[in-house]
């Protein structure tokens, strides 16, 4: 009997394994570009706020492409490799590829409501004239790792034009599929001696999402509204599909 293969790689279905590859491949590009040539990626790329000079639709996508640091890079992709491999299979190489993107892409819209809720927040407590200088001059002020030093200014900046970026939004909407489709299968969390079934694992990350985008963990940089906002997309497609019949119950 012919075989097509038996190697690690060969075994990752073709969407989960491309995605990977694609990320790692764009993560290092983009360092290496921005060393040499000295352009900041994420300013173009990353996803802005709508109402941000440097704002432009298709960052809707491309921020999903875009991380930090390798860390951040390292972390999204594991969990996809871990829980996307079996939800592949599950639904198949297109509509996986379709839920994946879509995910990323209502993580953005939930995080750019966010925004615009905050924006205003902020917007409203300084002067009109204040408000325009962040707008003209904030970009060019975090480029250069500097910040204004009135608290209110500084946040309002960051929002206005600090690039939000990563594959988190899809991920997350990944965890919650593979939590649904697989709500019994036993999780081993590193330093924890039993497993945790998957429905629990999504519960709590989902709580642990809300509770610190609400307010609870303010200063960590971490777009908690939008791994929230993966997740609320990725519930609603498949309780659709699960009522169209494209899917069936649980698998485990």
């Amino acid at each position: 009997m012919y075989r097509t293969g038996n190697s690690f790689f060969s075994n990752i279905p073709p969407v989960t394994k491309n995605l990977i590859i694609i990320n790692f491949i764009i993560w290092l590009a983009t360092t290496l570009v921005g060393r040499k040539f000295g352009l900041d990626i994420d300013r173009y790329c990353g996803l802005h706020y709508f109402g941000s000079e440097l704002f432009n639709p298709i960052q809707l996508v491309t921020y999903m492409f875009l991380h930090a640091n390798f860390m951040h890079l390292f972390l999204n992709m594991f969990a996809l490799f871990m829980f996307g491999i079996s939800l592949e299979y599950v639904l198949g190489h297109k509509r996986f590829l379709f839920y994946f993107i879509s995910c990323g892409i209502g993580a953005a819209l939930v995080q750019e409501g966010v925004y615009a809720f905050m924006v205003h927040k902020y917007a409203s407590m300084l002067p009109p004239d204040i408000v325009a200088t962040i707008t003209q001059e904030g970009p060019s002020i975090l480029m250069r790792g500097m910040n204004y030093t009135n608290p209110t200014a500084g946040a309002l900046n960051v929002l206005l034009n600090q690039a939000t970026v990563g594959a988190s939004g899809g991920v997350y909407g990944v965890l919650l599929a593979f939590g649904m489709l697989f709500p019994n299968r036993l999780i081993y969390i590193m330093f924890i001696p039993v497993g945790i079934k998957a429905k629990w694992m999504v519960i709590a990350y989902g709580a642990i999402e809300l509770l610190e985008g609400i307010g609870m963990n303010t200063g960590d940089n971490v777009a908690h509204f939008a791994h929230l906002g993966g997740m609320l997309f990725g519930i609603l497609m498949i309780l659709y599909w699960r009522k169209k019949g494209t899917i069936f119950g649980e698998y485990y």
